[in-house]
């Protein structure tokens, strides 16, 4: 049998597939951000090309150090792998070693927070509490986070509303601003959506895998409340997030634009009753794992593109 290449080896333990993810959210903070530029100011390329890559590389830390922990834990033994969970069976494989995944993992993560801090020093000191809540939901997944039902919110706040509001004031803070002044309450308000989603992506694709997390020693909602429960918790989250949506332009707070990301709202509702009916069932629950990625995605950058309808329309 004639094995992958290396590229393809750590493209599969990156999930490069899923990195997209991290780029949706840096386009919601840049919209955010054209939107607010003070007269006369101008978004540069090498800002956006430079917070875009840190981004993709904390992404690329995140799934490595989970790559890492899951080997280390033996949760990748025991795992029901799919497409959307259970890792990327390279390490299980001996395709690549435990040391080298350490090592990639603790470098993209230093890579990214060199960028990250970059910005923090330039443009506003706020920066250093996002990098530090980002850094720790990276290296305290598997020994804190996953440990104490904190796993989902975590990820839902470092690789989702953080980097939308991270983006925002990398590229338009100065330390001249408050927080206050620093951040407008659309941004806050739009930056919660993406951040319930993604913590959505991580919570569906934690039901298969819910007796080999248990055992290699995590505690995460799953683990507490069973599926059927969570089932509820993952509709509820589902329903916040569009709700949101709906009421910001009612309110006087985002442009009506935005109402282009409740397109999915049909995918939301066919995953909402397939996951309360047959979430303990795995084999029908892993298409709809699958329609789970696509309404995240397609949500975050519906939104990003709200802000380019807008700037056309006007």
């Amino acid at each position: 049998m004639k094995l992958p290449s290396t590229w393809i080896v750590w493209l599969k333990q990156s999930r490069a597939n899923f990195l997209f993810l991290a780029v949706f959210l840096n386009a919601i903070g840049i919209g955010l951000a054209y939107k607010y530029l003070p007269a006369g100011a101008h978004l540069q390329i090498i800002d956006i090309v430079l917070i875009v890559v840190g981004t993709i590389a904390a992404h690329i830390s995140v799934n490595l150090f989970n790559e890492y922990s899951d080997y280390r834990t033996g949760i990748d033994f025991n795992t029901n792998r799919s497409p959307f969970n259970g890792g990327s069976g390279m390490l299980v494989q001996g395709l690549t070693s435990p040391s080298a995944v350490l090592g990639a993992s603790i470098g993209t993560l230093l890579f990214a927070s060199a960028i990250g801090l970059y910005y923090a020093f330039t443009t506003h000191w706020f920066l250093f509490l996002i990098i530090g809540i980002g850094a720790f939901s990276i290296i305290g997944y598997t020994e804190v986070l996953a440990k104490y039902l904190l796993g989902e919110l975590f990820a839902g706040i470092s690789l989702g509303s953080l980097v939308v509001i991270g983006t925002y004031v990398a590229l338009t803070g100065s330390y001249s601003q408050t927080v206050t002044q620093l951040v407008p309450p659309e941004v806050w308000l739009l930056s919660v959506p993406p951040g319930i989603l993604t913590a959505l992506l991580l919570f569906l694709n934690e039901f298969p895998d819910l007796e080999a997390d248990k055992q290699g020693g995590r505690n995460h909602l799953l683990i507490r409340f069973g599926r059927k429960t969570c089932a509820y918790i993952y509709a509820a989250g589902a329903l916040l997030t569009y709700i949101i949506i709906l009421l910001l332009p009612l309110l006087g707070i985002s442009s009506f634009w935005i109402y282009i990301a409740l397109l999915p709202l049909p995918l939301v509702f066919m995953n909402i009753r397939t996951t309360l009916k047959y979430n303990n069932d795995l084999a029908k629950l892993v298409p709809a794992m699958g329609i789970n990625v696509i309404m995240v995605l397609v949500t975050d950058l519906l939104l990003a593109g709200s802000f380019v309808l807008a700037i056309l329309w006007i």
